[in-house]
């Protein structure tokens, strides 16, 4: 894709995000706002895993200690501090920076699983100390604070606060742009590629590698410090293993290998649960199979899909490539089905609702609502129909991907017929 054309694009997404929310309900505007923080999360993330290759299992460090930073200086700013509110994340970065030197120090004078471990090790420390350090963190139950009126804004509706999020989420995301367009930046995808090369171009990559660790765990302050702004509160929770992990799945799952990548998870894993996490308690494990899913078929994520088609677009067959795609999506639409299916039977009959109903049954298997039906578990249909779903399902797919393959050997085939002809004319 062509610099204009990308441009276009971010222009056409930017006046999206911009003109869209004030025609959505509050509880859209949330998820949006939502949606930006994970986002720029990610993006934050991506810097030290994607392009540096150091996998972090504890990027939930900084992400609450920004937000703690926020909500501190929230708090002065009530006591009558003379400090904008729109600065407020310039605390989160602040402390982000801060607390990423310190850790990326130690961190970084290891690689591999053990960098992995060492973080790990760091954000169970937050969280364990968390909950007794009542002046920094309000023990188990938190701080709270207010965001207090600046220039005729009072941030009191969700929608000043999306936009206040916007801007600084538009403007972190130039900055980590123009970050990986500096010289340091393409040291840092040296590092990732070789290191024992950047220390024999006399680099000290100790050091080096603490500045990209101390530079994403800013960025990820930030993004904590936007969230305390949104929620005016935060709990030791934020530094659980479970944001971590959060962060980790947008990355990969949206594609780690390009810059925008986990922008595209952080979108699907946000919008997915707002959606689905209404409408069933399996929603978490919905989430966790599409994780495996991409990690198993499509390692380059969403986003490493999407570019592979946008290079080769007018390389592809697509003549004859859109009847395997569509039969693809239609399999995998039916696996889908199953799976749900199966999924939430399995939730009911294991569930205690469904527990006290066989009590007061006096024994038996008695039926259950699922999908806008009545099934029996005892009824063969109830097991015969999700079978034959999956089997169909699987059937189409993998029937579309023997099309698909067969579409590139072809195309392989003609290209080295093309390559022969012009060797012997030359």
């Amino acid at each position: 894709m062509s610099i204009k054309a990308k441009l276009t694009l971010g222009t056409a997404v930017l006046l999206a995000l911009i003109i869209m929310p004030p025609f959505l309900d509050a509880g859209w505007q949330n998820a949006l706002n939502t949606m930006l923080i994970a986002s720029l999360f990610a993006l934050s993330f991506n810097l030290l895993t994607g392009q540096a290759g150091l996998l972090s299992f504890g990027h939930a460090a900084y992400f609450g200690i920004g937000a703690f930073a926020a909500l501190h200086l929230m708090q002065a700013i009530e006591d009558g501090l003379p400090v904008a509110t729109p600065m407020l994340p310039l605390a989160g970065a602040l402390a982000g920076l801060i607390a990423g030197v310190c850790a990326g120090w130690f961190a970084t004078m290891r690689s591999g699983v053990y960098f992995a471990l060492v973080t790990l090790a760091i954000a169970e420390l937050f969280h364990s100390f968390a909950p007794h350090l009542k002046n920094l963190f309000g023990g188990e139950s938190g701080i709270s604070g207010m965001r207090m009126p600046w220039a005729g804004f009072n941030f009191g509706t969700v929608l000043e606060v999306y936009y206040l999020t916007l801007a600084w989420v538009v403007v972190c995301t130039a900055l980590l742009w123009a970050y990986t367009r500096t010289p340091f930046g393409r040291l840092t995808l040296a590092l990732r590629d070789n290191e024992q090369r950047v220390l024999f171009m006399g680099y000290d990559a100790h050091i080096a590698k603490t500045v990209i660790f101390a530079v994403s765990a800013m960025f990820s302050g930030v993004a904590g410090a936007l969230q305390a702004m949104s929620n005016e509160t935060a709990n030791y929770a934020l530094f659980a293993s479970h944001v971590s992990a959060q962060v980790v799945l947008y990355t990969y799952v949206g594609g780690a290998t390009l810059f925008f990548g986990p922008v595209f998870g952080a979108v699907a894993f946000t919008l997915f649960a707002f959606l689905v996490s209404d409408l069933t308690r399996s929603w978490l494990f919905y989430q966790g199979l599409i994780f495996v899913l991409v990690m198993l078929y499509a390692p380059n994520g969403i986003g490493g899909a999407i570019a592979y088609h946008v290079r080769h677009w007018r390389e592809l067959n697509w003549s004859r490539l859109a009847q395997p795609y569509g039969i693809a999506l239609i399999g995998g639409m039916l696996v889908t089905a199953g799976v749900v299916f199966v999924t939430e039977t399995v939730s009911i009959l294991f569930g205690l609702e469904y527990a006290n109903l066989r009590r007061s049954a006096e024994g038996g298997f008695p039926e259950f609502a699922l999908l806008g039906g009545t099934w029996s578990p005892t009824s063969p249909i109830t097991w015969a129909l999700p079978a034959s779903l999956l089997i169909g399902g699987i059937w189409l797919i993998r029937k579309a991907i023997k099309q698909i393959n067969d579409t590139q050997d072809d195309n392989r085939e003609l290209d080295h017929s093309v390559t022969d002809k012009e060797g012997v004319q030359a």
